[in-house]
């Protein structure tokens, strides 16, 4: 499963998200599901836009719940954030989701 957040003035998210994708694939991977999680767009300050919703997760509670629920649902049998996460985030959401977490840029490499 692909999950990206993403800034109100970040309107290239579908295409990010299309090439991040794509990048999976050709490593091997299936995306059984995406998941967007947009700050500013539909309430919240301008000048927090730029900030994840949790420092915790980087999204907010609902969009984490909305995640587990579509991983398992799915099957997936990981997370791939196309955000760069912290390790206390790769742990505090692996632990929520059920399953590893990785950042896009952290994914191992195609063999």
């Amino acid at each position: 499963m692909l999950v990206g957040y993403f800034p109100a003035g970040q309107r290239d998210f579908a295409a990010l998200m299309d090439a991040a994708a794509a990048d999976l694939t050709a490593r091997g991977a299936r995306v059984v599901a995406r998941a967007v999680q947009r700050r500013g767009v539909s309430r919240g300050g301008v000048r927090k836009t730029g900030l994840p919703l949790s420092p915790r997760t980087l999204l907010g509670a609902g969009k984490v719940r909305e995640v587990a629920e579509v991983r398992e649902r799915t099957g997936a049998g990981a997370v791939v954030f196309l955000n760069p996460l912290t390790p206390r985030q790769h742990g505090i959401l692996a632990d929520c989701l059920g399953c590893p977490v990785v950042s896009l840029a952290a994914a191992p490499p195609q063999v």
